[in-house]
């Protein structure tokens, strides 16, 4: 009995209770504020992206900042010496040699949890994001290479805040100095984006970060077609990710599959030699001449459909004014033939009146002679 009462107590911790060691330990490694990385979109493969993004980023941090020196803590106290120091002082040596060797073991980038599903954030130690993303996407942009199967969007991270509206102001103060204030300036635009996160509204947090880069040079004009500088602006729950990052237009929003495709040349007309010119204006004048038919024949069509509906209006309208006639004829004869009857039946009447009486009268006249 006891035994089957402890299996239960273990089965209760592990349903109601080992989820709180799961979660202070992905706490530890989830995206936090005062961290700077790069935040990366995916396509419903997140563990293929992360093996993806440290390829990627590993290989141009080579270039920028040459390969990755792991250090080793190599300092340990002998034997000897440690049974001479006291016990406390040996502790406090151990520990901060712990912390030692931590900080040493800890590399450029680290997968963290986003916050967000198929978004993934790679913090960085010792790299400016912002330069390293725009060295992969401007390579990226002229080799025309495909280096990534599920990577999407690329955004640099280089500073965070709480994800509320007075943080954010705040925070923002400071943050858009370096490239905003007089006697810097420049044309931008504001790329915001928010996931898991309702207590934010887009045009409202838009318009503000708006008036505070006017009032740090009121130089800066916004331009939506071909920026010089973008502020991204990525909310994940109660985090906010910022940056401000250069060609936002030109490498396609950042997007590491869209920056590798072909861009599709316009035709430049003064290129063109005679011959194609005149092949040319000959194609677009039979253009015109067929259009000009279709819309010609389309005119008569419509013309001829007219005509006929105007006919059939008009057969219509002589239908209905023919009955119309016979109708009023038909009235105006039975009137008339009421009339007639009713004439007839008043002569009639007086002449039978004109009978009775004649008789009458024969026989007093006779009367009085008598």
């Amino acid at each position: 009995m006891s035994a089957a009462v402890s299996n239960d107590r273990k089965r209760g911790k592990k349903r109601y209770g080992g989820g709180h060691g799961n979660k202070r330990w992905k706490g530890s490694r989830e995206l936090e504020v005062g961290m700077q990385g790069i935040l990366i979109t995916c396509n419903m493969n997140e563990r293929k992206c992360t093996a993806e993004a440290f390829n990627l980023l590993n290989e141009y941090a080579d270039q920028l900042y040459g390969p990755e020196k792991l250090q080793e803590n190599n300092g340990s106290s002998s034997d000897g010496e440690a049974e001479e120091e006291d016990v406390d002082v040996a502790l406090k040596k151990e520990v901060a040699q712990l912390k030692a060797s931590g900080a040493k073991r800890e590399r450029r980038f680290m997968a963290l949890d986003s916050g967000a599903n198929n978004v993934i954030f790679i913090k960085t130690q010792n790299i400016e994001a912002d330069k390293l993303v725009h060295l992969v996407l401007s390579d990226l942009h002229t080799t025309k290479k495909h280096k990534s199967r599920v990577i999407l969007r690329m955004l640099p991270v280089t500073g965070t805040c709480k994800a509320f509206q007075e943080d954010m102001v705040k925070y923002l103060a400071t943050f858009l100095e370096p490239w905003f204030k007089t006697p810097n300036c420049g044309t931008y635009q504001i790329a915001f984006k928010a996931r898991n996160s309702s207590h934010n509204k887009r045009d409202e947090i838009i318009k503000t970060i708006a008036g505070m880069v006017g009032k740090l040079n009121p130089k800066n004009k916004v331009d939506l077609t071909n920026p010089e500088l973008t502020i991204v602006v990525e909310v994940i729950k109660a985090v906010c990710c910022l940056s401000v990052v250069k060609d936002y237009s030109l490498y396609r929003k950042y997007n590491v599959q869209e920056v590798v495709k072909e861009d599709t040349p316009k035709p430049d007309a003064e290129t063109n030699t005679p011959g194609e010119k005149d092949e040319k204006d000959e194609k677009e004048t039979n253009k015109e001449e067929k259009k000009d038919e279709k819309e010609t024949n389309k005119g008569e069509k419509k013309d001829e459909k007219e005509t006929k509906k105007d006919e059939k209006e008009t057969n219509k309208e002589e239908k209905k004014d023919e009955k119309e006639t016979n109708k009023e004829e038909k009235k105006d004869e039975e009137e008339m033939n009421k009339e007639e009857k009713k004439d007839e039946e008043e002569k009639k009447k007086g002449e039978e009146d004109n009978d009775n009486n004649v008789p009458h009268d024969k026989k007093e006249d006779e009367g009085d002679w008598e």
